[in-house]
């Protein structure tokens, strides 16, 4: 499922089927949206903006994870720090939302 960053940052709510909960090293269980789904380079990433805003980020921020297949089959999720491959994500999704747009 995509959502637009501006649909985000409306205030709109949810329904439950929409929150991916992630889990952090440390046990704590975090809530995200998914804002979109882009492929680069043969792999797939998800941009996630949080539920409730992280220490550290703005509201308009959102994360960049690797999509990965877990062996169980299920989908396992894996922060991106590579600012190339973060830069290269919003690029696209950018384009993506400008075509849309057009």
């Amino acid at each position: 499922m995509t959502r637009d960053m501006d649909e985000m940052l409306s205030g709109e709510e949810f329904a439950d089927d929409d929150i991916i909960t992630l889990t952090t090293a440390d046990g704590e269980e975090v809530d995200f949206v998914e804002i979109a789904g882009i492929a680069h380079k043969g792999k797939f990433y998800a941009i996630l903006q949080p539920v409730e805003l992280l220490e550290g980020m703005d509201e308009d921020e959102a994360l960049v994870f690797e999509v990965v297949r877990n062996a169980d089959g299920s989908d396992g999720f894996n922060v991106v720090l590579d600012d190339e491959i973060i830069d290269a994500v919003f690029a696209e999704y950018n384009r993506l939302l400008d075509e849309s747009e057009a």
